[in-house]
């Protein structure tokens, strides 16, 4: 049986907000309720960051922490944290990996659970969901273009069609250490979507559509938005 671990790269420098991995949620910081509803799934979990605050939040067993190297986005923290032998010494060997974004207060056991069986056909591997007709002209949402479980593109600008992507994905070990190999690209830097460069470097992406009824976490209005649904 292969042995899977949740990562959960947490940045606290995010470009779009600041400081989100700590934003507060009904008392709880954000990256907290992620990293809860990963545990509860019962596998090995570990928040991934660059920034003691979020460490501390956690502790060494929980959280690992590199402020020497530079990361462009969650899935090269993720490629570097398994890279490096002192995390691998100390959080085992491990044959796939769930990357949780931290920005998915509402992520499911559900969604993980789906993620890591989609993994058995394809060595990435995402999930989608219906976009509600609101967030189809929304900058801050990404889309994804799919032939029935392949993802064909993504972009942040497509408008009026496309699935909604969201914040997880599952690699088999060899393609997350081959992520930061694989040759960077424009499209990936004009979008600001990681997972470009897989498609780019000619690799398949799985996708696997579930319900979804959360909020992601992309902007500062976004934290009202998680406020007002969860009221009800």
């Amino acid at each position: 049986m292969k042995k899977t671990a949740i990562l959960i790269p947490a940045r606290y420098n995010s470009t779009r907000f600041p400081g989100k991995p700590l934003v507060d949620l009904d008392g709880t910081p954000m990256i907290k309720r992620v990293y809860e509803t990963c545990v509860s799934s019962g596998l090995p979990t570990y928040v991934l960051t660059d920034d003691m605050r979020i460490f501390e939040e956690f502790g060494s067993r929980a959280c690992w922490i590199d402020q020497e190297q530079e990361y462009n986005n969650g899935t090269e923290r993720c490629a570097g944290a398994i890279s490096n032998d002192m995390f691998t010494k100390y959080c085992g060997h491990y044959d796939q990996f769930i990357n949780v974004q931290g920005d998915m207060p509402d992520v499911t056991q559900e969604m993980i659970e789906k993620t890591i069986w989609h993994l058995k056909n394809y060595s990435v591997t995402t999930m989608c969901a219906m976009m509600p007709e609101e967030q189809q002209n929304d900058p801050n949402t990404v889309k994804l273009v799919r032939a029935a479980d392949k993802c064909l593109w993504f972009g942040r600008g497509i408008t009026g069609y496309g699935d909604w992507h969201l914040g997880i994905y599952g690699y088999k070990r060899n393609a997350l250490e081959m992520y930061l190999h694989l040759t960077g690209t424009r499209e990936e830097r004009i979008e600001g979507l990681e997972q470009l460069r897989w498609l780019k470097n000619g690799w398949d992406i799985g996708v696997f559509p579930c319900e979804f009824n959360g909020i992601e976490i992309n902007a500062p209005e976004d934290v009202e938005k998680w406020h007002s649904l969860h009221k009800k």
